[in-house]
């Protein structure tokens, strides 16, 4: 019979006669274990181009985040986040949503968690259509209609709504984080509002 012991807790000293304490939420890293795990594996995330319906199910508009980045630049970007340890794909979805969009956005998440499109994130420019300096990233993408009001939080600044038509503009591709333009067209596509 095997048996598996525990690997020594990093936090507590060997000589210590106290058990370990769990982790409050062991589904988040510090920032430095944060800053680590980016160095050496990818990491799974979920992306969703939020938008609203009408009573056929087509897609009348689309919505964008506006973002300032650290250094000040006002970029637009979707609503994404890693996926924590033990939680489902529609958990972090629903999560981000929220989080991003307020708690009155009432997403309609999909039937099947199947996304429209994987995008690998590299952090050297040039490898896929999608870049993203801090680290090696996969992303679920979904298209995720939204009823309610959406005010934004968290580092969002607003949420503008466009027509299919602007959003997937070369104006407002430019202005988009990480080939994200690229990612809201084939959104767009899969729902069949490009042509």
């Amino acid at each position: 019979m095997a048996v598996r012991t525990p690997d020594p807790d990093p936090d507590v000293p060997e000589e210590s006669s106290e058990p370990p304490r769990p982790s409050a939420n062991p589904g988040w890293l510090s920032d430095i274990e944060l800053a680590e795990v980016r160095q050496r594996l990818p990491l799974l995330y979920v992306e969703a181009v939020p938008v609203r319906v009408d009573g056929l199910g087509i897609v009348t508009e689309v919505g964008v985040l506006l973002r300032a980045t650290p250094t000040g630049q006002m970029t637009r970007t979707l609503v994404s986040g890693r996926v924590l340890y033990g939680e489902t794909l529609r958990e972090a979805l629903f999560r981000h949503l929220e989080k991003d969009l307020g708690p009155m956005a009432f997403p309609q998440l999909p039937a099947s968690p199947v996304p429209f499109q994987v995008a690998e994130y590299f952090p050297m420019p040039g490898v896929s259509l999608f870049s993203d300096d801090r680290q090696h990233a996969v992303s679920l993408a979904y298209v995720v209609p939204v009823t309610g009001t959406c005010e934004p939080r968290q580092d969002a600044l607003e949420v503008t709504w466009m027509t299919p038509e602007e959003a997937a503009s070369d104006a407002v591709s430019a202005e988009m984080e990480g080939g994200r333009g690229s990612l809201v067209r084939s959104a767009l596509a899969s729902v069949g509002c490009l042509r």
